[in-house]
């Protein structure tokens, strides 16, 4: 686990953010983001967990989790995570419209391909 608590699970290519392992998706969407070259896939994941975590603070009993993979130009997306207790449909709802929020995806990709300074 990193120092600020959350657990980096890489892959070749994919990342998975979790607060908790092992990681579950009691609450699952995904999402597909075009791409044309290189992103850093733990920035977009981190991006739409404090967008999801905004949206879903309220979620009693809510642990979040973000896996993008990235593939044949596009990079997709799994958000949500565990939910102790019961699921609302609203919960689901917020989450699709985060992820589909045009506004939103620009954003996290324009985040991920930023370079770094120094």
């Amino acid at each position: 686990m990193a120092k600020d608590g959350w657990h980096r699970l890489r892959e070749e290519d994919a990342v998975t953010i979790a607060r908790r392992l092992p990681v579950r998706f009691d609450l699952s969407v995904e999402a597909t983001l075009p791409v044309s070259g290189p992103v850093s896939l733990t920035r977009v994941a981190h991006q739409v967990r404090q967008d999801m975590w905004r949206r879903l603070q309220g979620l009693r009993g809510f642990s979040p989790a973000v896996r993008v993979t990235q593939g044949d130009g596009q990079l997709v997306v799994r958000a949500g995570g565990a939910v102790e207790g019961a699921l609302p449909d609203k919960a689901r709802d917020a989450l699709s419209e985060l992820l589909e929020s045009p506004s939103h995806r620009t954003r996290w990709l324009a985040h991920a391909t930023r370079r770094e300074h120094g």
